[in-house]
């Protein structure tokens, strides 16, 4: 953080400090009583993976939205925006249109074919053992990546606001994040987690909404100005060249290989969301098939309203806080909503500082929902698929399988607060992006595969999974990411030789590719019964849990 922005944000916050603590305070405390409350209803498996299966459509639809509108949405999609005009607002239409792949290829299938975890609907016409194992390493690996955006995200925003600039306080910060999310996790399970992101969802739209009025406000509700504004103060702006801003090229498209790069994130994008284990898990908390495609249309307008609404925070972003400040803040452009709030209400200004806290606060809030969620996703995949079905091969309790979730959530916290540390300085946006990559990789053919091709076999399905992830892993590893760049997760070492940012260009195909390569060379016959039973069951409801 610059020495001018961290004194403008040190006023602010100092003087008004005990609101700030106090607002942060309110919603752990709130939270955790919820948590607690939902804790004490939690008896069974059920109620711990999928909540009694109670949830209505629309609270399930709140609950995907708080789930899916996590710190990547609003910090990092702020920041891409105000920092790379057009290109960064992709990401905004990349999530968005991703919901309809899950509206229409999964989101009743899935519901109507499993029981708590993926793992259920790939095993079903498949060998038990090596397929859930295959089905909880690739919901484990994807949660991590999807973790580490959220940490990353805690320890920029905490930071700004206490203002917070050494190493060992932000890591503090992303630890604390962890233990939060254990407890909640531990204590709350399905139950609390769902009520958590319910009101985190509303929260963040409340919050959102005010400053999409204050900023559209301060320029007479004229888009065109605002725009116009945002592109005059951008770097290219101010070198002479502002339409470069608003149009497409300035992050993509520059050459070949960023072009290569927008298709790879595109795809990753809108293939994702159909793959990712904290989304997928959502749908088994309703009663009905017919409710969890109510709940996808209840998120499809909550996160599309959403998504419109980040045009005046990144573009307000640029325009009133100024890409300059926002890279001496984060070089990735993270602190861009906040310090928006900031400017907004005065930087030295009670209105600014509140604006600031409230802000944070929700954006805070937004980050342990989201966390929460797919601790669950990943512990109960251990648990049900791995620990259950694999190592006690169906014979573990109820009781048993809840206990192994619990020590689940312990470890991957554990392993979340460690590589969050490291990412503390990566976009989020950018992060979250690499969780689709995975997901559409190693998640997405294998689901499909098994609900539509009655080929499919067993080692289909692992050389889908296996393939994807380890494809996927690998080429984020060698990818400018972690290595090679000032923005990268390790900056004093190269040894990028993947070019590309988003592995999914290769990953994606690959998956299915290798899905399809094992099934036709394996000499296992597909059982065509299951295929059919699970045909029905997938696609009319009967026999559903």
């Amino acid at each position: 953080m610059s020495p001018v922005l961290h004194l403008a944000a040190s006023n602010a916050t100092s003087e008004h400090r005990p609101l700030i603590i106090s607002l942060f305070a309110a919603f752990v405390i709130a939270t955790l009583f919820i948590t607690v409350r939902a804790g004490r209803q939690t008896k069974d498996a059920a109620d711990f993976y999928a909540g009694g299966r109670q949830f209505t459509g629309f609270q399930n639809g709140l609950a995907i939205s708080g789930d899916y509108m996590s710190a990547a949405s609003f910090l990092g999609i702020a920041g891409a925006i105000a920092l790379y005009g057009y290109d960064g607002f992709l990401y905004s239409i990349g999530f968005l249109v991703a919901w309809l792949v899950a509206l229409l290829l999964v989101a009743e299938p899935l519901r109507n074919s499993g029981r708590y975890t993926m793992g259920d609907v790939l095993a079903y016409r498949m060998r038990q053992r090596p397929v859930r194992t295959a089905a909880g390493a690739s919901t484990i690996v994807v949660s991590i990546f999807y973790l580490l955006a959220q940490m990353a995200g805690a320890g920029i925003l905490v930071s700004l606001l206490l203002g917070i600039t050494s190493d060992g306080g932000k890591i503090a910060i992303v630890a604390l994040v962890g233990l939060l999310m254990i407890v909640y996790v531990t204590i709350g399970g399905m139950k609390g987690t769902t009520w958590v992101q319910m009101i985190k969802a509303v929260l963040l739209i409340a919050g959102t909404l005010l400053i999409t009025f204050l900023v559209l406000w301060k320029f007479n509700f004229n888009l065109s100005d605002l725009l116009g504004e945002a592109a005059a103060k951008s770097e290219t702006g101010q070198q002479g060249n502002p339409d470069a801003f608003l149009e497409p090229g300035l992050r993509y498209g520059v050459d070949g290989m960023t072009k290569l790069d927008f298709i790879s994130l595109g795809i990753a994008l809108v293939l994702g969301t159909a793959g990712l284990p904290h989304i997928l898990i959502r749908f088994y908390t309703v009663p009905t098939a017919q409710a969890a495609r109510k709940s996808v249309n209840w998120a499809i307008g909550i996160i599309g309203g959403f998504y419109l609404m980040t045009i005046a925070l990144g573009f307000g972003a640029a325009a009133i806080v100024g890409p300059a400040e926002i890279k001496a803040s984060n070089p990735a452009g993270n602190t861009a909503a906040p310090l928006l709030a900031l400017h907004i209400g005065g930087v030295d200004s009670t209105w600014g500082a509140i604006l600031l806290s409230v802000i944070s606060a929700v954006a805070f809030a937004t980050i342990l929902a989201v966390v929460a969620g797919l601790t669950l996703a990943s512990s109960s995949s251990f648990a049900h698929d791995i620990y259950a079905n694999v190592i006690r091969r169906g014979q573990a309790t109820e009781k048993e399988e809840v206990r192994a979730a619990r020590w689940a959530t312990v470890f991957i916290g554990i392993v979340s607060i460690a590589l969050g540390a490291l990412a503390r300085d990566l976009n989020v946006a950018g992060l979250v992006a690499l969780a689709f990559a995975v997901a559409a990789s190693a998640n997405l053919p294998t689901i499909l595969y098994s609900l539509f091709w009655k080929k499919f076999t067993t080692q289909g399905a692992l050389w889908s999974i296996y393939g994807g992830l380890a494809s996927s892993v690998v080429l984020v590893l060698f990818s400018p990411v972690v290595s090679g760049k000032p923005s990268s997760m390790f900056p004093g070492v190269d040894f990028a030789w993947f070019p590309l940012s988003n592995p999914g260009l290769i990953s994606i195909p690959l998956g299915f590719l290798l899905g399809w390569l094992g099934s036709v060379l394996t000499k296992e016959k597909p059982d065509e019964g299951k295929y059919a039973e699970l045909e029905v069951k997938s696609l009319t409801g009967i026999g559903a849990h």
